[in-house]
């Protein structure tokens, strides 16, 4: 497969006079668990559910699977699991109930994977889903996705708000579910360390806008922090942009976007964490008040605009 499993072209949604995504253009290639990393509100919930046919952009186009998702496409829908982060499940409904509702609406329903899944999970399929915890709701709900056998999990927030235990489990299902069958992920989180450990693709987003989008590899390989004495600071080489500056009465620091090899040595050069990376971007985005121009946009497998 080689068509991008999400790709836009200028989306846009307004909800009134508020415009809840703006100017988004991304491709998320094919074989990736592509993190959704932003502030809330910069569009990312928004993005998802256009992703998953749940809502019309105002303009702009958005492909998923090679095609314009909408609810009245049955046999796109059926290709793609989608979780709300409201986990929407009916709370009366046993687990075996739920899977019985989820097998007669989804063609590929697996129901052995489904009660394997919650086996391994310590779940009864004769638990009431309103009995259940808010850790052991959300493995019910991805479960459910899962168990429609996609070929692509759309997931907002998925493991939001669950102790350590109950998301540890969950990443680890979805890993599975990843490594066995080569489910393609797009997923947001507010949980930084979620994107290092499980994700191998990055988008990021502020002001419902994206400004970075690639591989996880070359995102930390094209960064790095630049530093120098403050009094004597060289300028700063070509085709360097800056991301974020730290200052103090000696030293200044810039996390930089950078062309490796530098080719210059009057500055001491480091490589950031993923984590400074990502929060170098969304500090950026929340003190210019508005996204990056065009051309301080990267721009890496016709990523970004």
């Amino acid at each position: 497969m080689t068509t991008p499993v999400i790709e836009t072209d200028g989306l846009a949604k307004r909800f009134g006079r508020k415009w809840g995504l703006r100017d988004c253009t991304l491709s998320v290639p094919p074989g990736k668990v592509a993190a959704l990393v932003g502030p809330n509100g910069a569009g990312k919930s928004t993005l998802l559910r256009m992703a998953a046919g749940l809502s019309r952009p105002t303009s702009g186009l958005i492909r998923v699977l090679g095609r314009v998702p909408s609810a009245n496409d049955a046999s796109l829908l059926q290709r793609v699991g989608y979780l709300d982060q409201e986990r929407p499940l009916y709370r009366g409904f046993r687990v075996e109930e739920m899977f019985r509702f989820g097998e007669g609406t989804n063609p590929r329903w697996n129901m052995a994977r489904a009660q394997a899944y919650v086996d391994q999970l310590g779940i009864s399929l004769r638990d009431r889903v309103n009995g259940l915890s808010g850790g052991q709701q959300a493995q019910v709900a991805l479960t459910m996705c899962l168990a429609k056998q996609p070929e692509l999990l759309v997931l907002d927030e998925p493991a939001a708000e669950l102790d350590p235990v109950a998301r540890e489990d969950l990443l680890r299902l979805l890993m599975r579910e990843v490594a066995e069958q080569g489910t393609n992920v797009v997923l947001s989180t507010h949980a930084l360390g979620d994107v290092g450990s499980i994700c191998d693709y990055l988008i990021i987003m502020t002001h419902s806008r994206v400004v970075l989008a690639d591989d996880l590899e070359f995102v930390v390989e094209s960064h790095r922090f630049l530093s120098a004495t403050s009094s004597n600071a060289p300028a700063l080489p070509e085709g360097v942009t800056v991301i974020d500056t730290r200052t103090s009465s000696r030293d200044v620091t810039h996390l930089a976007r950078i062309t490796l090899p530098l080719g210059d040595e009057t500055w001491q050069v480091a490589v950031p964490t993923l984590d400074e990376i990502i929060m170098a971007y969304l500090r950026r985005g929340r003190d210019s008040g508005s996204s990056p121009s065009p051309d301080d946009s990267t721009t890496a497998n016709g990523g970004v605009s």
